[in-house]
Parts: C-alpha cells; structure tokens; sequence
C-alpha cells in the first residue's frame, strides 16, 4: 500500500514555522514545575594562561546528560544512551533532538527534561544546549528547510518486510528498542514519532550514526527499500500493532463541533486560558461539545494530532473558519507544538473577535503525546 499523506508544504510555511517555534525558544513561559533548579552559572574572569572557562550549556550537558551519554558524549555510559557526536543527528534541524530532550522518550530511560513537565531546564535552555551539541558535532546551525519536511512516500507494507529483516534485530520485533542483536533506538515511541519528521528518520536509516552500532544503509538498501521503511515507521504513530493505518482527514468546516449534542466542559482554566492534557483528554472521552484546532502547519497535524482536532495553521486566513465558529458559548481549544506560542496568538485573536470561552493546551501537542494520551494520524491532499 503506497502511503500518501501531504504536497510539498509551502515555502512560506516553513517559514512562519520557523519563526514561530523560535518565537517560542526566545520566550518561555514562567514554568510550572521543576524538580531540579537549572544552575546559576556566574561569569568569571580567565588568568593568562588559565583554560577558558565552561560554559552555560556545557555544565548542564556535564549536569544533566554525561551520566549517561558520557562525559565527551560518545554515549553507552549508562542506559545504552547513544553518543551526542554523531552529525546525522542533527542533519535535519534543531528542532527534533530540541523536542526529544524536551518531552522525552516514555518508556525508555530518557526522561522529559523541559521544566513543565517536571524537568530542570526551560525550552530556551534545552535548545541553546542542543545548539551547543551541534557546534561540537560540526554542524552549522540552519533553519528547516521545505525539503527537509517534506513526507516521504514509500510502500508500508515493503518497508514492514525490510524492517522485520534489517531492523528488527537492533530495534525489536515491536519498534520497543534494544533487540537482541543491539542497542536500537526504540523507533515505535509514540513521542518519537510525533515529533521526528520523516527526513529525519530517512536520514538516520540511510546514513546510519556515526559512533554508533547503527550502520549507514545506502550501502545495503536501495532508494525505494528505505523510503518504504520510513512510511512504515510513520504508519506504526497510532501504535506498533495497528493492523490497518487509518488516515483521517480533517473535518469539514460544515461539521467542526465535536460532539454537539454533548454537554459543556467544566474546565478550570490557568492564568486564565490554559487547560492541561488531563483535563483535555477526560473532556473528549466524556463527549463534551468543543471545537479543537490544531494551529501547526498542516505537515505536522498530518503526522500525528489529536482526535478531532481541524488543521487550522495560525499563518493562516481564518475568516471562513471563523465564519462557521457558532457563537453560543462553544469552547473552542487550540494547541500548537511546543508548548503555545501558536495557539496563545490564535486564541488572542478569537477573543478581541467575541468568543470568551476559549483555552490553550498548556503542554501543546508533544507534551500530550509525552503524556501518553491518544494521537491520530492525518491525511491532507
């Protein structure tokens, strides 16, 4: 079954998308929770002669992540964590080691190290450390480009087949990492996929990781044998054991409430408009009537978003949406990626236009899947 799922996304997309997520690095909210207080690091004068001194992101990478990716972080210290040296890992953009680290991997050893779901370091920490990975890797720091988050196209049930023979080994028979050959990555975490472009995962097959057991592929698989393994990693995001991917597509602007005819939900929103994944997700499992848009650009609602939810990107013209919004007192919740910045201008706008009952997921989009709950995947022609 060849997987179709979305065009090219525009250029102009890509780069609201851009500024908008580094609106979000440069600005981050005031934290709900930290477990461990980030280190205050003071500036000290260097004596001629004497080593520079380390830096911010250098004592938290030693703080937070040499136990076990290693103190020159060529990894396997503990956890069979994986080495921080490797290009490939950052050969797409910051962005997806910046959201692993963030939101985790659950299930796995690598826990969430963003300061709203209980970790030491605030988003803009994380990326600037990520940023400080990438400068010691080698790797010029660059903006995604169009091409990069383009979906791949490939045969899933081929890349089923070349999986179970060429990865299954390392990975596991069930994407639940370190089989009995390796210590793989665990490729069918839910977060991972929600928050790991395609080329990402295309890239990590075909070049493989350097200082690590992952080889380069290139050299063993032919073009149409990786792209098809990267669509079945993609169709494994509702769940290694789906035995047929549903697509949904997005819901008609004739039918954007969700459960009509359900009652109202009793949300206790935060600063006054944010409401958590738990609230959220109790909310849809009771069929409380709400209207849920996804404001990411419309690539990343089609790799995975919540059930329900209508594409609707914050660049984008919302006055037909607007037009079939009832105004009756619907709730109407946004969310974006990571964790608001989208959603927050979104929502501001459906106020100054007269819709009081309006809310922000305060996690956004990965922090729920880090969370465990529910995802769907999309398709957009």
């Amino acid at each position: 079954m060849i997987r179709t799922i979305l065009s090219a996304v525009a250029a102009g997309a890509l780069l609201s998308l851009t500024s908008c997520t580094q609106s979000e690095l440069s600005e981050p909210p005031a934290p709900v929770s930290a477990a461990v207080p980030p280190p205050v690091v003071e500036a000290k004068a260097t004596a001629p002669g004497a080593a520079e001194p380390v830096s911010f992101e250098e004592q938290n990478y030693q703080t937070y992540c040499a136990l076990c990716h290693g103190e020159d972080r060529a990894g396997y210290a503990n956890d069979s964590a994986p080495s921080l040296k490797t290009a490939t890992l950052f050969g797409v953009s910051d962005y997806p080691p910046t959201l692993a680290t963030a939101y985790g991997r659950p299930g796995t050893p690598m826990g969430p190290y963003l300061d709203e779901l209980g970790g030491p370091l605030t988003m803009t920490q994380i990326h600037d450390l990520v940023v400080w990975l990438k400068e010691q890797a080698g790797v010029e720091t660059f903006p995604p480009s169009e091409e990069m988050l383009k979906p791949v196209q490939g045969d899933v049930a081929l890349g089923e087949k070349v999986y179970r023979e060429n990865c299954a080994m390392c990975h596991g028979t069930n994407g639940e990492g370190h089989g009995p050959a390796g210590p793989g990555t665990a490729l069918g975490n839910a977060t991972m996929l929600a928050t790991a472009p395609d080329n990402f995962l295309r890239l990590a097959i075909a070049e493989g990781r350097e200082g690590t057991p992952m080889p380069a592929f290139k050299t063993m698989l032919n073009e149409d044998q990786i792209n098809a393994v990267t669509a079945f990693l993609r169709s494994r995001a509702q769940g290694w054991d789906a035995e047929e991917v549903s697509y949904s597509p997005p819901p008609s602007l004739d039918d954007i409430v969700l459960n009509p005819e359900g009652a109202d939900p009793d949300f206790e929103l935060s600063e006054g408009r944010y409401i958590d994944s738990k609230q959220l997700n109790a909310a849809l499992e009771d069929g409380r009537k709400m209207i849920l848009i996804d404001t990411r650009v419309p690539y990343f609602w089609a790799m995975a978003h919540i059930k329900g939810s209508l594409p609707v990107p914050y660049y984008s013209s919302r006055d037909e949406f607007i037009e079939k919004i009832p105004n009756d007192g619907t709730w109407v919740v946004a969310y974006c990626e990571c964790p608001r910045a989208a959603a927050d201008s979104t929502i501001n706008k459906l106020r100054a236009l007269g819709y009081p009952n309006t809310a922000v997921l305060h996690e956004g989009y990965a922090g729920w899947t880090a969370l465990g709950y529910p995802i769907a995947v999309g398709k957009v022609e």
